[in-house]
């Protein structure tokens, strides 16, 4: 493997770092951000596609094919804005199958399991997003590209039952990492 990869990190906010305790859509610290721990840990270029509110794009994604990872987190927003796991799945096995990319480029993460709180206050929301990792799971099977499911991890979330906390992105970021080298 080369020593100085060029990595994508594309998802939603977990991946762009945001802070819930911010009223402003503010990022947690760039040494409390798995994104950028992965970049300083590494020494790799990694550039952070993470977006606020992101769902499962239904456009194809228009980068660079000179990269040597994409790594994929979405679906979270999909199921809190009330698509099923199944409907979010099949949305995300669409836009995997449409990437201008080598299948070995590609590294899909299953978000962790959406936990009571704030913004979870259904047991549906919960299960579906247990049925969701299920899902990832199998589409990467498919897809014959790399998986992991962050909800074997045990990643902290906040108080609202979705984002990271501090030490939730530290974990992450020690987790795929191993899963990387």
């Amino acid at each position: 493997m080369k020593e100085h990869l060029q990595v994508i990190c594309f998802g939603d906010s977990n991946t762009y770092g945001y802070d819930p305790r911010s009223w402003l859509g503010d990022r947690y610290d760039a040494q409390n951000r798995w994104v950028d721990i992965l970049a300083d840990h590494t020494g790799w270029d990694v550039c952070n596609m993470g977006v606020n509110g992101r769902e499962i794009p239904s456009n194809a994604l228009t980068i660079t094919t000179d990269i040597d990872y994409l790594i994929v987190m979405l679906g979270t927003n999909d199921l809190l804005q009330g698509r099923g796991a199944e409907e979010s799945a099949e949305r995300l096995k669409r836009w995997l199958m449409n990437l201008p990319l080598p299948k070995n480029k590609v590294f899909l993460i299953a978000p962790p399991y959406l936990t009571s709180g704030e913004w979870v206050n259904e047991r549906s929301l919960i299960d579906a997003s247990q049925a969701y990792a299920h899902y990832c799971r199998q589409i990467a099977q498919q897809l014959d590209i790399r998986f992991a499911d962050a909800s074997e991890w045990g990643i902290s979330i906040a108080y609202d039952g979705v984002h990271f906390t501090e030490q939730g992105h530290k974990d992450f970021a020690a987790k795929l990492i191993a899963s990387l080298l």
